[in-house]
């Protein structure tokens, strides 16, 4: 009898697969469930899904290519529901996009969803977005298109109103086994004196105690309750979910959380190495399976450390994570003008192996934490850390004199003195505080662009927020909301203002300076080699402590980038001869011993 694609698939990785998954459950029939799941996912998925994972099988680059360009956005905020961005996929292709991450949109509780991320049915889409059958027809659309549709999988906790929550709650022991269900808080206690805390100020302690007196881990917030992923058959079924959603046409999977997966007495329940064991066979399944669907992990940590959820090249976890401490010293260095601690950070980045693929972001949903360098910015400049939080936060709400600046603080524990940050990129850069100021405003329009050159000079995939394209401000009218106002990442998840989109071609408005200008930057990036994921890339001395100088060298072709994050006009004085060529605006220049940036200006230089 000829041998099935699928027991192809997973006579590649049974051995491995199996071993994993014994050492952990020591469960030989629940392993042999585990492997029926995913041979009956596989028969429910549809031809042009096995067409589209016999193709990118064929090419496993494909995701690796420089031309990719990603946007996330919310989908009511967006275009109010599911067909609403799928009759908009016309504008966003416009932007130059072909990777689009719907933020979280399965059914949640009104009121008790932490932006979605409380899932009630991961089956089920938000009823006012649409339903599954809506979420699988944008699926189709975008395929056609050639647009990747990412969408969240929030896999370490469901809502208290997920059906295996409200079972548990009545007390079947089979659903409570799914769950970290005490009958005091003698345990619980015993887990908090090392367990950091997630929210300390809206959301303190690790666990919640119900109605009849029972107590229950819920890491984040009390109706997010934690998964027991020492029970097999929460493994199988969150995994049979993660297919599920891969078989409506979800190209990329964001692991949400992924670190806090598994759960140890008297460790910090962060980053044990039974989560990367359970990373490793999601990725080992979604091989066999959907081999064209990717896994981006959510790893909020620094670059160095966050590259144990790749894996190692023959035992591959993660196919993508996030750059998250790059974002936020980014904003460091926008503030202090000083790009030392940026430097330092793209030194440890090209150190790392070029198959490590980031993604790379400006903003996002949620807030700005400053989880910088502290020890070298203590050691290197005697930094204080408190105190330059303070000052950080104190200048991106516009409190610091001089600052053009505008957001708002989230969590802010005055006991700590520390808080996180909220705000548009157009805000945090100065558009809304330049009002209609034409001189503050080009300045920040500048500044604008020239954060985004970075992001995009930066090895990995650039995503850009919804809005970011024609500068949307902050949204202050979320307090107005009786379900926003508490939270202030609202600032920033406002509606999309389609009467500012519409002036994007409309050169003489920022709007359309920012969303030409950054086309433009994209356009370019797609094209030249030097940005590939394969270029050799490096950082050298500019001669200003307020430039960085990224070079990237790909095949004989070379590409200096500088990028000044004062303030000021600034020369840069690089030990460099020979003609090179600005791509952005055709500039020339005979070496580089002397060239002037403009305040907060960028140049990509091609050396010819």
């Amino acid at each position: 009898m000829r041998t099935s694609i699928f027991d192809r698939r997973l006579a590649r990785h049974y051995d491995e697969l199996k071993w994993l998954y014994c050492e952990l459950y020591r469960d030989e029939e629940a392993f042999a469930a585990f492997v029926e799941m995913l041979r009956r996912c596989w028969g429910e998925r549809k031809k042009p899904l096995r067409d589209q994972d016999k193709k990118r099988e064929a090419d496993p680059d494909w995701y690796r290519r420089q031309d990719l360009l990603g946007m996330m956005l919310y989908v009511n905020a967006f275009a109010g529901n599911l067909n609403g961005v799928k009759e908009k996929l016309g504008y966003i292709q416009e932007c130059g996009v072909n990777y689009l991450h719907l933020m979280p949109l399965l059914e949640s509780p009104r009121g008790r969803s932490d932006g979605g991320y409380a899932v009630s049915d991961f089956r089920k889409v938000q009823p006012s977005l649409g339903v599954m059958e809506d979420l699988e027809a944008l699926g189709d659309a975008c395929r056609r298109r050639g647009i990747c549709l990412c969408l969240d999988f929030v896999m370490n906790h469901t809502s208290e109103d997920h059906a295996w929550a409200k079972r548990a709650r009545n007390g079947e022991k089979e659903y409570r086994d799914r769950y970290f269900f005490y009958d005091s808080w003698d345990l619980p206690r015993e887990f908090e004196k090392t367990v950091p805390q997630v929210f300390p100020t809206t959301a303190p302690g690790s666990f919640t105690e119900l109605s009849d007196g029972s107590v229950v881990m819920t890491n984040f917030y009390p109706y997010q309750w934690d998964l027991n992923y020492r029970n097999p058959a929460v493994f199988r079924d969150m995994t049979e979910n993660l297919l599920y959603l891969a078989n409506r046409g979800i190209d990329v999977i964001r692991l949400d959380a992924i670190p806090y997966i598994w759960k140890e007495l008297g460790t910090s329940c962060r980053n044990l190495p039974q989560v990367h064991t359970l990373s490793r066979m999601l990725r080992m399944a979604v091989e066999v399976v959907c081999p064209s669907v990717l896994l981006l992990g959510e790893v909020v940590m620094e670059p160095a450390k966050v590259a144990p959820y790749f894996g190692t090249p023959d035992k591959p976890e993660c196919h993508m994570l996030y750059n998250v401490t790059t974002m936020a010293t980014t904003w460091h260095t926008l503030a202090t003008g000083d790009v030392s601690l940026l430097k330092r950070q793209m030194e440890i980045l090209s150190g790392l192996p070029k198959d490590f693929l980031f993604l790379n972001y400006l903003r996002c949903h949620d807030d700005v934490g400053w989880g910088l360098d502290y020890p070298w910015l203590g050691w290197t400049f005697g930094m204080d850390e408190v105190a330059h939080k303070k000052f950080l936060n104190d200048y991106f709400t516009g409190k610091w004199p001089g600052s053009p600046s505008r957001g708002e603080l989230y969590n802010d524990d005055p006991r700590l003195g520390d808080a996180r940050l909220c705000g548009t990129t157009a805000s945090f850069c100065g558009v809304e505080a330049a009002k209609c100021d034409p001189f503050l405003l080009e300045r920040a329009v500048a500044c604008d662009l020239t954060l985004h050159a970075w992001m995009l000079s930066q090895s990995g995939i650039p995503v850009v927020y919804s809005g970011d394209e024609v500068g949307q401000l902050n949204d202050w009218s979320y307090k107005e909301d009786p379900d926003k106002r508490e939270d202030s990442r609202y600032l920033h998840r406002g509606d999309f203002r389609w009467d500012q989109a519409a002036l994007r071609t409309d050169g003489e408005t920022y709007q359309g300076k920012l969303f030409q200008g950054l086309r433009r930057m994209e356009t370019l990036r797609a094209a030249e080699p030097c940005f590939g994921a394969a270029a050799d890339v490096w950082v050298e001395e500019s001669g200003s402590s307020h430039v960085l100088a990224l070079v990237r060298r790909e095949n004989g072709r070379e590409l200096v980038c500088l990028f000044n994050f004062a303030g000021e006009f600034v020369h840069v004085h690089m030990d460099r001869e020979g003609s090179y060529t600005e791509l952005m605006y055709g500039s020339r220049y005979d070496g580089l011993r002397d060239v002037e940036l403009w305040p907060n200006g960028f140049a990509w230089l091609l050396r010819n």
